[in-house]
């Protein structure tokens, strides 16, 4: 847990003290800011100070859920691989967690001839707590691997980037529709000592992009940027120009842009209130795959989706898989394996909310399975 301090009668985390100290010194900060400070801050942010995923901590993840889900994101970048004419390449994975994912899809790499001889690992990750732990998670590794602060020191060359649930912490802008103009969303103190969200100053026209006010929108609307992604984008654009790429993405959001507020809280695995405990609670936003894709294309890239999670699985051999590990396992274990499979790929769980993009240079096949469609 954070550090704690007295400030205004209640008890409030290091991180909301300082916040709380800085509107009062200046002004509101935006949406944007509070949760960059709230994920990332070095002292008493979320993702720096605690060990967030699995049972003990406040969330799961695909790759937590089934071990099926890093292997057959590994047989996709296997196959990239081969499409590329099997170059010397990096596989780097954003936001890597506790390494279970990539631990998964090396198996699949070192059956596959030649990759493991051609293969540096990059795992970009900013939190000094998950470093270690990845560390162990892979220290058997086959690959060289290679930690990086960004996409920006990972080498140059081919590359393939797995990404999952990493865009849906990137900090987002809210904008508010107000007296027929975009205000944005800022964080402010409330009338009890907590904080309160209140609008900010009129947005620059080039912030909120045309699609928002092609909707017409009512007042009192609010629509959500996300500018992190674009820098991201950029970056895989320009490495584009010099080598193949590819990039996969997973995350949860919408297939089609849209208004609405979708800033939301995490702590000990139930929903909690954005604005209660900073730095305490892991927050997130939907992904807006159709800004993504739409950028990404503007910049050069292919772009094949989003398509439902659950689909992609199934078509790359989720059933197939789970049957040979059904073969060798023990009831209490294949009730894991069923009920894992069953998480990841139903409609009514992740399978249809959560959704997978694919971005590519330009020229290269269709990746799987998006080319059989």
């Amino acid at each position: 847990m954070g550090a704690q301090r007295k400030l205004h009668g209640a008890e409030d985390t290091l991180l909301a003290a300082s916040l709380k100290q800085l509107i009062a010194r200046d002004r509101p900060i935006s949406v944007h800011d509070y949760m960059q400070a709230c994920l990332a801050d070095a002292r008493a942010g979320y993702y720096p100070t605690r060990q967030p995923i699995g049972k003990d901590g406040d969330f799961v993840t695909a790759p937590e859920i089934s071990q099926v889900f890093g292997e057959l994101l590994g047989v996709w970048a296997a196959a990239v691989w081969q499409a590329m004419g099997e170059p010397a390449v990096v596989v780097a994975e954003l936001g890597p967690g506790r390494g279970t994912l990539m631990a998964d899809a090396l198996r699949v790499f070192g059956r596959v001839p030649r990759l493991l001889e051609n293969l540096t690992l990059a795992l970009v990750e900013t939190s000094p707590s998950l470093r270690e732990t990845q560390r162990a998670t892979l220290r058997s590794s086959p690959a060289p691997l290679h930690w990086c602060e960004n996409i920006g020191e990972v080498s140059e060359g081919p590359l393939i980037v797995i990404a999952n649930e990493f865009v849906d912490a990137l900090p987002i802008q809210q904008f508010v529709r107000a007296d027929g103009a975009w205000r944005e969303r800022c964080v402010t103190l409330g009338d009890g000592g907590g904080f309160s969200f209140c609008l900010g100053e009129p947005a620059e026209p080039a912030a909120v992009p045309q699609t928002f006010d092609a909707m017409t929108p009512a007042e009192g609307t609010i629509v959500e940027t996300r500018p992190a992604m674009s820098s991201l984008l950029a970056n895989l654009a320009a490495r584009a120009n010099d080598a193949p790429i590819a990039a996969l993405f997973a995350d949860y959001g919408h297939a089609e842009s849209g208004a609405g507020d979708t800033l939301q809280a995490v702590r000990r695995h139930r929903f909690a209130d954005p604005l209660a405990a900073p730095g305490e609670a892991d927050l997130t936003a939907h992904v807006d795959f159709a800004a993504l894709k739409a950028t990404a294309r503007e910049l050069g890239l292919a772009a094949y989706g989003p398509m439902p999670q659950g689909e992609f699985l199934l078509k790359l051999g989720l059933e197939t898989r789970c049957e040979r590990l059904l073969q060798n396992a023990r009831p209490a274990q294949r009730a894991a394996i069923v009920s894992g499979a069953a998480r990841l790929a139903d409609p009514r769980q992740m399978g249809v909310l959560f959704k997978i993009l694919a971005l590519q240079s330009s020229g290269l096949a269709p990746p799987p399975p998006f080319g059989d469609i």
